[in-house]
């Protein structure tokens, strides 16, 4: 596809710091977005795609806490105008509005048990399924959790990064 290409050759020949600046926009861990960054140039897009999901897996989990800090709770749209706020409307538009309250309860159990935002790929699931998952991930341990959460993590960067190089909408 000529615009995949086009937007890793835009990505691959972005200053560093602008690099950065858009990585953040699909992890929110300053550690991944230096990581990825420094990681250029990428040969094609699937490189890109492995790098991200091996520094999102590679992240101490301080690192994960912070990208976690920039995802709104399940069920609450995004503010704001910026790319992430969009992607996250996007991403969690599977949630009907008679969901939302069940969604609000489990979000506030989930962060009293795990001190954290819960955090699922939300793109292709419906409200009930995402609140399923939520429900069912209340039982893990916090090891178990950790693992849950990282994968997740690394499957919404990899759809954002699909995005930043302008592969999906």
């Amino acid at each position: 596809m000529p615009h995949t290409v086009a937007g890793l050759d835009r990505f691959n020949a972005l200053a560093p710091a602008e690099a950065e600046r858009d990585l953040l926009a699909c992890c929110a861990s300053r550690v991944f977005a230096a990581t990825v960054a420094a990681g250029r140039p990428y040969a094609d897009p699937e490189a890109l795609a492995d790098a991200a999901g091996a520094a999102v897996r590679a992240l101490d989990w301080p690192d994960v806490l912070e990208a976690l800090a920039a995802h709104p709770r399940i069920g609450a749209l995004a503010d704001g105008q910026s790319r992430e706020a969009a992607w996250s409307r996007q991403e969690q538009a599977g949630v009907a509005d008679e969901l939302r309250q069940a969604l609000a309860d489990g979000n506030r159990a989930y962060e009293d048990r795990f001190g954290h935002v819960y955090l699922v790929c939300a793109t292709g699931l419906t409200g009930a399924e995402m609140l399923a998952g939520l429900r069912e991930r209340l039982g893990n341990d916090d090891s178990a959790e950790r693992g849950v959460v990282r994968d997740h993590l690394a499957r919404i960067t990899g759809l954002r990064i699909a995005r930043l190089l302008g592969e999906a909408p």
